[in-house]
């Protein structure tokens, strides 16, 4: 696990007012996935996503309606907002003039040098980074043949080449991401990059899938480089609603003590011994404590084994048995309470702790 002054040092950048690299904390991300040009809709997700904890919210900009969007958007809400780019130059354009904090872009697939310079030249006007998205699927057919596949060899490549673009034109405020849905080689990809560079690094891993098995992948791949002391910013990639994104990104970061948000529900998976129903208790008690933003330590155990010492060195907590439980607070115990009472004493305790 990273210790204080173990992260790769990165140079900063700003998106809005949320500093990436240079030592600050680790920002979370996530992307809408309404359509940009239905503007109460997009909002609606954008302003859900910031209560969750996401820090910066990505949209994809495919055309010029998108674009008219996007500054309407804008004017809507106050998380920074980063427009998602490709192929036409002129959309780039248009939402910098919108209000873009921020562009993700690849310099190469977007109109030629003149288009890139015009880019460029907008972005540093406004001070809006660009984040270069290398992406394993769409690598460039050149560098396919030179690697023999989307290695991570030829991600760092072809990543190198998009950042000489920007080097050239004088323009440093750079961020990089190299995705892969092969977990395997999004390490070794941004292993590589974090030798070769000091610009801050977007952590993920591309279509990583379903809630479960994204959550897995997305887990492993970004926990081990944020472990490394790799990684900036990052954004958990599922086929499911982007909040759902926001809170995995919180307990990946939460495993590593580098940010915590929302209580810390620790429950048991359950065994023979277990005599109360706690599966419909957790769910309850998790449901209603969503919102809160303390992160307060809720133990929630189904027996006598390892219950109460879980729920003693928790703030809040219960161990339960036989169609009761004992309540415990800050390692004492408070009293026993009714199986059909735990939740509603258990959620006003939580509550109350993270006043």
């Amino acid at each position: 696990m990273p210790m204080e002054g173990v992260r790769r040092s990165t140079k900063m950048v700003h998106v809005g007012d949320v500093p990436i690299g240079g030592g600050a904390p680790i920002a979370v991300q996530s992307m809408t996935n309404t359509d940009t040009r239905k503007v109460s809709e997009t909002v609606a997700q954008i302003e859900r996503l910031a209560e969750a904890g996401c820090d910066i919210v990505r949209l994809a900009i495919p055309d010029e309606a998108a674009v008219a969007a996007f500054g309407e958007i804008r004017k809507k809400v106050s998380v920074p907002l980063i427009a998602d780019i490709h192929f036409d130059y002129r959309l780039a354009l248009g939402v910098l003039r919108g209000g873009a904090d921020g562009l993700r872009i690849n310099p190469g697939n977007i109109g030629g040098s003149e288009a890139v310079k015009k880019v460029v030249t907008a972005a540093r006007e406004v001070n809006a980074p660009i984040r270069i998205g290398v992406n394993a699927g769409s690598l460039h057919r050149d560098v396919i043949k030179k690697f023999g596949g989307p290695t991570p060899e030829a991600m760092v490549e072809s990543a190198m080449e998009h950042v000489k673009i920007l080097e050239d034109l004088d323009f440093p405020q750079i961020k990089i991401s190299l995705k892969s849905s092969d977990v395997k080689n999004t390490i070794a990809a941004y292993e590589l990059l974090s030798e070769r560079v000091d610009y801050p690094l977007h952590l993920g891993v591309t279509e990583a899938g379903t809630l479960i098995s994204g959550t897995v992948k997305s887990t492993m791949g970004i926990g081990f480089l944020l472990a490394e002391g790799i990684g900036d910013t990052f954004r958990v990639s599922l086929t499911r609603d982007p909040e759902e994104e926001i809170r995995v990104a919180y307990e990946i970061l939460r495993c590593l003590g580098l940010r915590s948000r929302g209580p810390e529900i620790i429950s048991c998976p359950t065994c023979g011994r277990c005599e109360i129903d706690l599966f419909s208790l957790v769910d309850e008690v998790e449901r209603a404590v969503s919102g809160i933003k303390a992160s307060p330590k809720v133990a929630i155990m189904g027996c006598v084994v390892n219950g109460p010492g879980e729920a003693r060195e928790a703030d809040v907590g219960i161990a339960g048995g036989r169609g009761q439980g004992i309540l415990f607070r800050k390692g004492e115990v408070v009293r026993k309470v009714p199986e059909n009472q735990l939740a509603e004493v258990l959620i006003a305790q939580v509550k109350e702790i993270a006043k």
